[in-house]
């Protein structure tokens, strides 16, 4: 069975913004779709988000597909360092990413070391990466350097500023699974 998850960002919860419509859209694709309230959302810790994570997703294999938006892409980045040699995912979708704390200090414990990119990209089939071209929070630098050190496809869209309130419907997301899946058949 396709299993999915959606991480929510930082202050965020599961009905927020695009999350909802993505989830009916995989349910559609015949994914049964996990969206889960994350630990202290307005002070997340990686230890407890990716446990939350790996709660969920305790079999991960080629028909697991993960999609994370801000410090929910991160905490995917995480949980997929630490999977074991052999588990694999099909695919992961990173919604406004990002690879070091940039001066906020409540997403500083996720860096306490450097995410190991090379391991992770190993870990799944496929990345997608999206960015929005005036993120005021999130330089579009990241969504370069996620999409060329994972090996992935960089989504750049116009306009929408972290892609969270007022943003209910973010299509290229279930676009992006369904083309992964496509892609293995």
């Amino acid at each position: 069975m396709k299993e999915a998850a959606i991480i929510h960002l930082y202050e965020g919860y599961p009905e927020y913004c695009w999350y909802p419509n993505t989830k009916q859209e995989l349910e559609k694709l015949g994914f049964m779709v996990h969206v889960p309230q994350m630990p202290d959302p307005n002070n997340p810790r990686q230890d407890l988000w990716v446990a939350r994570l790996r709660e969920i997703i305790s079999s991960p294999n080629t028909n697991t597909y993960l999609i994370g938006h801000c410090i929910g892409a991160v905490t995917i980045l995480r949980y997929l360092e630490e999977l074991p040699e052999g588990k694999k995912i099909g695919g992961a979708v990173l919604v406004a990413g990002f690879t070091d704390d940039m001066g906020y200090e409540a997403f500083s414990n996720f860096f306490t070391r450097p995410i190991d990119l090379e391991r992770v990209r190993d870990k799944a089939d496929h990345f997608t990466v999206i960015v929005s071209d005036d993120d005021p929070y999130i330089d579009m630098r990241y969504g370069y350097e996620l999409s060329e050190r994972l090996n992935g496809e960089l989504i750049v869209k116009r306009n929408m500023k972290h892609m969270s309130a007022g943003f209910d419907n973010l299509p290229d997301v279930a676009i992006a699974v369904k083309a992964h899946i496509e892609r293995t058949l």
